[in-house]
């Protein structure tokens, strides 16, 4: 299949063209418009500095149902010490930045380049892209950031600088989304630590249905410290 070289005009051919590896197209620019067109059409960007922009729409595609998420013995116990405080949307422009800094095995350079962070700051400012962010003694020690449209969260990276800090952000992230109304996140690619937490994989076929029905919903755009708090308040999410 051919890779679709995108021009100005805000377009995205069907992600069902993608090719065997997942993509479908490559250029264009990162305007607000154009993301938030990616994310309701199931597609995501994803490449690396000094590249032209490649647009992802793989096959399959890794989800995590939020009523299936796994948390083991270890972790229940981490988290009912309260070893670590998790808040939302207080430090976006930090978690991006600590994610983009993060030295990952198998990896060289990091794909959050000057023009992704930018991007995904004017997402933040617009009520669409959200931070959550684990702390330590008041030290910012992990966290995650992903993006929301309709009930559906994609998630896009995450980063830790103590052991099980992003684990704790991840799992009080699932557990808020569920009492939301949030059935599944996006997790786009497979990976071991995604499977321990109860990840799989769906067909492209199943996750664009699914899709299709949860963009519709109301989006919960602006500050998730005060948005998604009130709508699970008092559900019992620490126990």
């Amino acid at each position: 299949m051919p890779v679709y070289a995108l021009t100005e005009d805000i377009f995205f051919p069907p992600p069902q063209l993608a090719n065997p590896e997942g993509i479908l197209a490559v250029g264009g620019d990162l305007r607000p418009e154009r993301l938030l067109l990616a994310y309701h059409m199931g597609i995501f960007p994803w490449y690396s500095e000094y590249e032209p922009i490649v647009w992802w729409s793989p096959d399959p595609r890794c989800v995590l149902e939020t009523a299936q998420l796994k948390v083991s013995k270890s972790m229940r116990q981490i988290l009912r010490r309260n070893q670590f405080q998790v808040s939302f949307d207080q430090a976006f422009g930090t978690v991006i930045q600590e994610c983009r800094k993060i030295k990952r095995k198998g990896q060289h350079g990091t794909w959050i380049t000057d023009e992704m962070e930018e991007a995904y700051c004017s997402l933040h400012d617009m009520g669409f892209a959200h931070s959550v962010e684990v702390w330590e003694n008041e030290q910012l020690v992990g966290g995650l950031y992903g993006v929301s449209v309709g009930r559906c969260f994609f998630g896009e990276s995450m980063f830790s600088r103590v052991s099980n800090a992003s684990k704790t952000g991840f799992i009080t992230l699932v557990k808020h989304l569920q009492k939301a109304g949030f059935n599944w996140i996006d997790c786009q690619i497979y990976n071991d630590h995604l499977g321990s937490l109860g990840a799989s994989e769906i067909s492209r076929e199943a996750f664009l249905r699914r899709l299709a029905d949860d963009i519709k919903q109301d989006t919960l755009q602006g500050n998730w410290e005060t948005l998604l708090k009130a709508e699970t308040q008092g559900s019992g999410l620490g126990e």
